[in-house]
């Protein structure tokens, strides 16, 4: 590649990481910068930040709060096993059972707090997040077989009134243009979705190894235009469905080479179509094409940046903006599209 176009295509990646640091409230680094692939290739991805505590996005408390806890050695707010995260604007939230509940962090008014279940309950086991249309929050706990949800002017995660049993719920997904829910149930092998009364408008799937269905599926991505991406864990596959759960298409295989799937988790597509599934085992992320066709591995393990130790849910916002729930370094890694369309 010509010097030049190094260079620009440098100056580029630099004016996107200074706009996506300023955006969750954290100076860029002074450390090299980190991209995939590497040179001579063209960058496409760009590592950004990563975060732990409220402290790494510039988020402090009050004085009584920092009082208190110098006096009574307040609890520690930092990641302890993130799963799942989501970003609202500029808000963050994330599920961490190792905590029992849900961090939110908004760094543009310095605020944070830990979300539990009503009462002062913990949330045993908050596994999946979904975005909701009015800056609400969805959460899924496993343990508690139920879903939550977390309002933005809400201290409290406060249960779905949906209208039928869940064994397992995992993955969850919602539909904005009509306010369906899409619920992974792992113990059924199936997908519930409900209407926004919480009645159950349909359910897809069930065991098996066909087409449409499933064997232990964990984590769900509807795209804008309502495609569903649905890990089916232990058919070590993606399932590619239409909004009703019409079977599209799919792609993965069993194994611990690139592109193969070994233990994948969360899974989320950008705007380009490009399909992002974290794989926990591998320690990375790797990116597909629309039709499942390898094109990069993002990480490896390790606890240095883009370095991964069990990593599980994945969000990507809407200006291609990427948060990876890295479970075992108790961190979110933050990265940033800066590629094309292929």
């Amino acid at each position: 590649m010509a010097t030049g176009v190094r260079a620009a295509m440098a100056a580029a990646w630099v004016a996107l990481v200074l706009s996506a640091c300023s955006t969750i409230g954290r100076e860029p680094s002074s450390e090299p910068p980190l991209v995939w692939p590497p040179e001579p290739d063209p960058p496409r991805v760009a590592f950004v930040t990563m975060f732990s505590r409220p402290a790494d996005l510039g988020i402090s408390g009050g004085f009584f709060e920092r009082l208190a806890g110098a006096l009574f050695g307040g609890a520690d707010s930092r990641l302890v096993r993130p799963m799942a995260v989501v970003a609202v604007e500029h808000v963050l939230y994330v599920a961490d059972p190792g905590a029992g509940g849900v961090h939110r962090f908004d760094p543009a008014k310095s605020r944070y707090r830990l979300t539990g279940a009503p009462g002062g309950r913990p949330l045993p086991s908050p596994v999946a997040l979904a975005r909701g249309l009015r800056g609400e929050v969805y959460v899924s706990d496993s343990a508690l077989a139920s879903v939550f949800v977390i309002r933005p002017d809400s201290k409290v995660a406060v249960p779905v009134p949906l209208r039928a049993t869940l064994r397992q719920p995992t993955g969850i997904a919602f539909d904005p243009a009509t306010a369906r829910l899409y619920v992974v149930d792992t113990a059924a092998h199936r997908v519930h979705v409900f209407r926004q009364d919480g009645t159950l408008e349909s359910t897809f799937g069930q065991r098996g190894t066909g087409d449409g269905e499933f064997n232990y599926p964990t984590l769900i991505w509807r795209t804008p235009t309502g495609t569903l991406y649905v890990t089916d864990s232990n058919n070590f596959r993606v399932q590619i469905l239409d909004e009703h759960g019409r079977f599209l298409g799919k792609f993965g295989r069993h194994g611990d080479a690139s592109g193969d799937l070994a233990r994948h988790k969360g899974i989320a597509t950008d705007h380009h179509g490009h399909v992002y599934v974290v794989d926990a085992l591998l320690h990375a992320v790797q990116i597909f094409d629309d039709a499942g066709r390898f094109l990069l591995a993002v990480g490896a393990l390790g606890r240095d940046r883009g370095e991964f130790w069990l990593p599980a849910g994945i969000f990507i916002a809407d200006d291609d903006t990427i948060y990876v729930a890295d479970s075992y370094n108790q961190r979110v890694q933050v990265f940033r599209y800066v590629g094309g369309p292929t």
